[in-house]
């Protein structure tokens, strides 16, 4: 396959409309800190981020690349089908759920991070302990995005997956070290845009999918088999238990995230922060409908009859890869250059808040808080920038090993879900609750999970 030139002309000129945006939103962010808090600025936008923005930035937050190119490829594996598909109904539940319950307690009472509640609860030396898992979190979820990014460019564009890595790292760091979570809020706005328009051409190429001489029905194929298990699967009654709680983990195992919080906290108000949530349930839900069809479409697909060829996708490993094959084998050229818009813009979206978090909670409740107590805020503004260089740096070297990155995201992300949320809820709404219940709960659940495998 020769080097796509147009995709990567299409690809190169929004890297340069993401990055000039995220200068533009540094610049505004520095004009605004003249009469606010430095710190909280970068942290949670000085909280004056509007409904319209933080809508944005908190919908193209969910709606990463893995969450577009997983929903399709859960919907192709024949051993999982649509009713396996659970990330679009369970972080919408998530935040309807975090709007509901957390974001009042959390916004009325000034939090900047997930982590000051558990530290103003526990005390610092425990609160540095409950740091750990989700500061993994974010770097494997960091370096999952890029792994993500860099193999879509090479199956649309043909060129090499380390170069997508790096360019892609590059430019995060780059817009997310000078503006904070004004430049993330403000890419994620473009991003998010990028997105829909590119789902929309998503959405044409579902006619050119579905009238391919190698594609059968997806109604037929919705419940019948054809060249594989039928699209709409099955939940057998001895995984039944493995469903729920992947449903459970995903509902409730997403909320304990800073990523979350960095857009509620950052609301003029809890009204207006709840507000975000509930819409951003919403825009999530819905931008998951064309990564199904996109599914669909592959398991109707006979790969014989295209010139992909023989073994399919599932048989050479490459289900990861779905959306993008789909794009590229059954439609137009210019189809799947505008999916691979949506990919990087998905992906970009959620690596930057994924950085900015992990680099906001070491700032705040690390240096801050044990390292430096006497921190100015320059200082501590320093250490955010030089944390943000480190983590970035650490998750493009991590993403090269893709095979092993979404593996230790996952077990990351248990343990979030394991270990921290219950810490958050207690420390939120069970008062009574002191620093050696905390301690014995966070070995309990750490032993539980390890020894679950």
């Amino acid at each position: 396959m020769a080097l796509n030139i147009p995709g990567l002309v299409s690809l190169s000129v929004f890297f340069m409309l993401t990055l000039a945006i995220g200068i533009w939103a540094s610049w505004k962010s520095k004009k605004e800190q003249q009469n606010r808090n430095p710190t909280e600025m970068a942290i949670v936008g000085g909280r004056n981020i509007t409904v319209f923005i933080g809508l944005f930035t908190a919908t193209a937050t969910w709606v990463g690349g893995a969450y577009i190119n997983g929903t399709a490829e859960i919907v192709y594996l024949p051993s999982k089908g649509l009713l396996w598909v659970q990330a679009p109904v369970g972080f919408a539940l998530s935040l309807v759920i975090g709007g509901f319950f957390f974001v009042n307690p959390m916004r009325s009472k000034n939090y900047v991070t997930v982590m000051d509640p558990l530290q103003e609860t526990y005390g610092n030396v425990m609160g540095s302990l409950l740091f750990i898992p989700p500061l993994l979190g974010e770097v494997f979820w960091f370096a999952a995005i890029l792994a993500s990014l860099g193999a879509t460019m090479r199956v649309i564009l043909d060129i090499g997956g380390s170069l997508a890595i790096i360019i892609s790292a590059c430019t995060v760091i780059l817009y997310t070290l000078l503006g904070g979570l004004y430049s993330v809020a403000y890419t994620d706005v473009i991003q998010l845009v990028f997105i829909t328009l590119s789902l929309a051409s998503s959405w044409v190429c579902i006619p050119f999918a579905l009238v391919n001489s190698a594609t059968e029905s997806i109604y037929y194929t919705a419940t019948h088999q054809s060249y594989q298990d039928p699209w709409m699967g099955k939940i057998e009654q001895q995984y039944l238990g493995r469903w729920l709680d992947d449903f459970f983990y995903l509902v409730l195992g997403s909320i304990p995230w800073q990523t979350y919080f960095q857009r509620v906290l950052s609301a003029a108000s809890p009204g207006q922060a709840r507000l975000i949530s509930y819409l951003s349930a919403l825009g999530c839900f819905l931008m998951a409908i064309p990564s199904v069809l996109i599914g669909a479409v592959a398991a109707s697909t006979d790969w014989n009859q295209t010139s992909y060829g023989l073994p399919s996708p599932l048989e050479r490993g490459e289900s990861a890869m779905i959306l993008p094959l789909v794009l590229h084998y059954l439609c137009p050229a210019y189809i799947s250059v505008a999916g691979l818009g949506a990919i990087a813009a998905a992906s970009m979206s959620s690596a930057d808040s994924a950085l900015l978090s992990a680099s906001s909670m070491f700032a705040h409740n690390i240096y801050r808080k044990i390292l430096r107590k006497k921190a100015t805020e320059t200082e501590v503004l320093w250490a955010m920038r030089t944390s943000t260089l480190v983590f970035g740096a650490g998750a493009a070297s991590l993403a090269f090993y893709s095979s092993s990155v979404y593996d230790l995201w996952f077990l990351s992300g248990e343990l979030v879900y394991a270990l921290l949320f219950p810490q958050l809820c207690c420390a939120l709404f069970a008062p009574s609750t002191n620093t050696y219940g905390s301690a014995a709960g966070f070995l309990v659940g750490l032993l539980l999970r390890l020894l679950a495998g």
